[in-house]
């Protein structure tokens, strides 16, 4: 509930309005997915925490996304238009893309005694193509001007919900008293949102390109803050490497 609730202060704080406001209500909706997982790992987090955090999300959101999303179609005054988001088919089409493959995944891992890296690493490429395509069809559907257009209008809302979201999110937990690790897991899986998800219920679902503008550019601005997360962490873990050393080595001195 937290991130659709900053996703509607954004919103009207930044006056979006139509199709560009209910792109970032959607993006706001999604689970963290394998990027998440991904970037907690780099950054030295909690990673069975935000598989855990992906896997009980991912599970939840297929039946409130089409309730929330309406509810944002009756607060824009969209529902005229004849935008819906139909319940029962996107509850079924997204429990069959979301929680089938994680289902799938965990068994492979589970029964596979041999190196699954190529797989994985296969597989966020193939997320990457598909958020490289929507981008494609959307200046050749929209047109260059429009999308640059609406990417104005839009961008600095998604640039405001994740960072916003990403230092609530490590806020929160630091006032929980929550290990380092788990901090950092948190605050990633507050930033780091299923964008192909997302596109996935603008561009097919509800077969808006204009809708699909948002959720494009928060998927490739996510990835910013994300890696100096990574670059501190790292960092952070070499100068604790370095002071181990030092007191090693003074404790053969003495």
């Amino acid at each position: 509930m937290f991130l659709p609730i900053l996703a509607y202060a954004v919103i009207s704080a930044f006056g979006l309005t139509g199709t560009l406001a209910m792109g970032v209500l959607v993006i706001s909706l999604c689970p963290g997915g394998v990027t998440s997982n991904l970037f907690t790992y780099l950054a030295k987090g909690d990673v069975g925490l935000s598989v855990s955090l992906t896997a009980i999300i991912g599970i939840i959101t297929p039946f409130t996304i089409p309730f929330i999303v309406n509810w944002g179609f009756e607060w824009q005054g969209m529902s005229n238009e004849g935008f819906a988001l139909p319940v029962a088919k996107t509850v079924r089409t997204l429990l069959i893309i979301s929680v089938l493959p994680v289902a799938i995944g965990m068994a492979v891992r589970r029964w596979t005694k041999g190196n699954i890296d190529k797989i994985e690493g296969l597989v966020r490429m193939g997320s990457s193509a598909v958020l490289a395509l929507v981008i494609v069809a959307l200046y050749v559907k929209l047109g260059v001007a429009k999308v640059n257009e609406f990417a104005v209008l839009a961008g600095p809302a998604c640039v405001a919900m994740n960072l916003i979201g990403m230092t609530l999110g490590f806020a929160v937990a630091s006032l929980a008293k929550l290990k380092r690790a788990q901090r950092t897991c948190i605050m990633l899986e507050v930033g780091l949102q299923n964008g192909t998800i997302a596109l996935l219920v603008t561009t097919t679902i509800l077969k808006s390109m204009e809708m699909s503008i948002a959720p494009s550019i928060y998927s490739l601005w996510m990835m910013v803050p994300a890696t100096v997360v990574v670059l501190i962490s790292k960092k952070r873990a070499k100068s604790r490497d370095d002071e181990s050393i030092d007191s090693s080595e003074m404790a053969l001195d003495c």
